[in-house]
């Protein structure tokens, strides 16, 4: 993909659907006993790789409008064992969550991938669902894909589990695996991630409980989910790239309504306010679902380095490439640390940034669990990679926009991953 930037930045961007509920609800309604409706699901690769193993142990989706799909569930323990290896092509979601779904039928079913998918640990899925009496093999290198789940119905309950890392995912597979329990199942995490998935389960009718021992203990207790109807906000993180774009270009404006809010997801606001962005957040008076939602507007600014570490983290990962193009436009140095888990994502995201970073003239130091940027600096248009990983496409894209000259971006149809339409919505705001 060839861009070059542009003089000036105006108008309102509606993304799609989050990626990260749409699986979430998509696996919930097809554990439900009947018909569910979902509004505004995402249409990112990586949401039908969900829909492909819902499709594989006998649920029904259904399109019925642009983002409007119908699920007709079987209901827990009901799900019939896979005729063939369900493929989960570049997503993750898909194979941590589906494995927990998974774990709670008296069946076999072995998930495998693209690649990148198969490069990335999967042994942590064994970690938590084993003590519910799942049986979880890795069949790759050092705990990698494919995976083999043997699950069980009803799983083993009346336990507490504590995931290796801070990830939402692993959660989700406990909570998902837990609805089908012979009792409560409980997960303890050190930082609290983002909860998606105690949000839908009520909507459900399977009850849920957060806290009673740290922000990041969450308990399920099994039932039989309900159908529900849902509208899926938008995605803040597809909003992202062009909410820092606005921040760091010296001429944008730029709008982003109906994005959803979640405190455990808005860390890129936390950042963008950090290195004094001109942000303004008008929250909607009804929440999506269980998800506050509201739109989002960043203007150009002067920024400032920040350091960004600790628990902030967790509610950033995905948006940290973005940090690191902000910080070669702001003053002084920009420091990210203990985000060890970025260089296990799609790519090494840490060496990914880093490389294309400095094709374009920036100043990049990296570390095991992070980076160092110097800024600002004039970036100059150069051919980069976003070595198949969709955060890296949209990041460089950022950079692209800010650079003197036209640049290349190998590899930027990865953006399908989660964006399908992306680049038409950059060239839309770039007149």
């Amino acid at each position: 993909m060839r861009v070059e930037p542009p003089r000036r930045l105006r108008g309102t961007i509606t993304v799609p659907g989050d990626k990260s509920v749409s699986h979430r609800a998509l696996l919930l309604a097809g554990l439900a006993a009947g018909r569910s409706y979902l509004g505004g699901c995402s249409d990112a690769a990586d949401v039908d790789a969900t829909r492909r193993l819902l499709g594989l142990v006998g649920v029904t989706v259904v399109d019925r409008g642009p983002g409007q799909v119908s699920v007709l569930g079987t209901g827990r323990g009901r799900w019939r064992a896979p005729d063939h290896p369900i493929d989960c092509a570049n997503s993750g979601s898909t194979m941590r969550m589906g494995a927990g779904a998974l774990a709670g039928h008296a069946t076999v079913a072995r998930l495998d991938g693209d690649a990148s998918l198969r490069a990335r640990p999967m042994a942590r899925i064994a970690h938590v669902l084993e003590p519910l009496g799942a049986v979880v093999r890795c069949d790759g290198v050092d705990g990698r894909p494919p995976l083999e789940v043997r699950g069980r119905h009803p799983l083993r309950g009346g336990c507490t589990v504590r995931p290796p890392v801070a990830s939402a995912q692993l959660k989700t597979a406990v909570l998902l695996a837990g609805i089908s329990a012979d009792g409560p199942v409980t997960v303890e995490e050190e930082v609290a991630t983002r909860d998606h998935t105690e949000r839908l389960l009520p909507l459900a009718g399977v009850p849920c409980t957060v806290g009673g021992g740290g922000p990041g203990r969450v308990t399920v207790t099994p039932a039989e989910p309900q159908p529900f109807g849902l509208r899926v906000p938008g995605d803040l993180s597809s909003a992202a790239p062009f909410l820092a774009l606005a921040a760091a270009h010296p001429d944008a404006e730029l709008r982003c309504p109906g994005v959803g809010l979640n405190p455990l997801r808005t860390g890129l606001l936390d950042v963008l306010a950090a290195m004094g962005a001109a942000a303004a957040i008008e929250p909607a008076a009804v929440p999506a679902g269980g998800e506050p939602v509201g739109e989002v507007m960043v203007r150009s600014s002067r920024l400032r380095a920040t350091s960004v570490g600790g628990g902030i983290i967790p509610r950033a990962i995905d948006e940290l490439p973005l940090v690191a193009v902000l910080a070669t436009q702001a003053q002084g140095r920009t420091v990210i640390t203990g985000a060890a888990e970025l260089r296990v994502k799609e790519s090494d995201r840490v060496e990914a940034i880093a490389l294309g970073l400095r094709a374009m003239g920036a100043v990049v130091e990296t570390a095991p669990d992070g980076l160092e940027v110097v800024g600002p600096v004039r970036l100059i248009g150069a051919r980069v990679s976003a070595r198949g990983d969709h955060r890296i496409a949209m990041a460089l894209a950022v950079a692209a926009c800010l650079a003197d000259g036209a640049s290349e971006i190998e590899g930027a149809e990865a953006v399908s991953v989660s964006y399908p339409g992306f680049f038409a919505a950059l060239a839309a705001v770039c007149g």
